[in-house]
């Protein structure tokens, strides 16, 4: 039905939302604003600078966690802002 209606992305993307804590971990995803998918890019907005350094030094694994979660590849770059 998600395909019929054309609502499949959409569904992850929520998905991807609500797993964050998760795919990244409780205590990153505390300090973590805002979460946003467009155009196969992540967006994460973040609050402290030593949690955008350590998830850019995590940007491939992030990616990869959150592509095989949903069994696709959704995301293909990760934006810290």
């Amino acid at each position: 039905m998600l395909e019929v209606y054309r609502l499949r992305q959409k569904f992850d993307e929520t998905s991807i939302v609500n797993a964050w804590p998760e795919i990244i971990g409780k205590a990153i995803a505390n300090r973590t604003e805002r979460i946003y998918i467009r155009d196969k890019k992540l967006f994460v907005s973040v609050e402290s600078a030593v949690i955008k350094n350590e998830l850019a030094m995590m940007r491939r694994q992030i990616v990869g966690r959150i592509n095989e979660h949903v069994g696709y590849v959704m995301v293909e770059e990760f934006v810290i802002l």
